[in-house]
């Protein structure tokens, strides 16, 4: 009997015809390469994220906080804050497929939104996707950089789901760990390395009013709010649709 994964495989990728390559592909996945990888893309929100390059795949704890963000700023109270589409600036960080920005900026065609990220690999990956989702050009702007290195301006919103698992204390299954890149797993000591950066750098790169989004572990909560109170920050943690705490808005 075909496996879930199996019929999805030959759905999205073979229109539900059976040959040499389908039965190539099978093996892939047997052999615990990732859903993702083997079909070559993904769905996140309403946009189609591709993998070539191998990036992180996105998750739906991430697809579930990134659609809260967009209906955030689309509610009247937000915009009543003085947040506009026309005026929205986003930064994507650590953006890897580049899925939260893409659907950030699908979502706000007139927002401009930035994309940071460190492996080089991964910004053709960017570009194709930003193409592919019939996102304005003009409208992005791809970093080859180290989180905020180069990155110039004030955002309205710096986004983020950066590498946070403590290697030590993993829950990463085996055909992640053996497959997905480690440097968007794998956030240091106690996973919390990168996030540190990212909020001892935030304040300088926000807008008054802006808000950083980031994802993070649930035993990371305490550290993260220590570490946005010592930048004169508030933080405010949110459960993703499975009850865990799963992101902290700080501003």
């Amino acid at each position: 009997m075909e496996s879930q994964e199996m019929q999805w495989l030959l759905k999205e990728k073979y229109n539900g015809e059976k040959n040499a390559a389908f039965f190539a592909d099978c093996k892939r996945l047997a052999l615990g390469e990732p859903l993702g990888y083997v079909i070559g893309f993904t769905p996140f929100l309403d946009c189609k994220i591709w993998l070539d390059s191998h990036p992180l795949i996105p998750r739906p704890e991430t697809e579930f906080w990134t659609e809260q963000c967009i209906h955030s700023f689309k509610s009247s109270n937000t915009l009543s804050l003085g947040f506009q589409d026309r005026s929205l600036r986003v930064l994507d960080l650590c953006a890897g497929s580049g899925c939260i920005g893409i659907a950030f900026a699908n979502a706000f065609p007139t927002a401009r939104v930035e994309f940071s990220e460190i492996d080089a690999k991964h910004i053709p990956t960017i570009k194709k996707n930003i193409t592919e989702n019939n996102i304005h050009p003009e409208q992005t702007k791809v970093h080859h950089t180290s989180l905020f290195t180069g990155i110039t301006g004030k955002f309205d919103l710096i986004l983020s789901n950066p590498p946070y698992i403590d290697e030590q204390n993993s829950r990463a299954e085996v055909s992640v760990v053996d497959h997905e890149p480690h440097i968007a797993l794998f956030g240091g000591k106690a996973g919390l390395e990168t996030i540190r950066d990212i909020i001892n750098s935030a304040k300088e790169y926000l807008a008054p009013g802006g808000q950083l989004w980031l994802e993070h572990e649930p035993e990371q909560i305490v550290k993260i709010a220590a570490m946005a109170e010592r930048n004169n920050l508030t933080s405010a943690n949110y459960k993703d649709q499975y009850g865990v705490d799963r992101f902290t808005v700080i501003q």
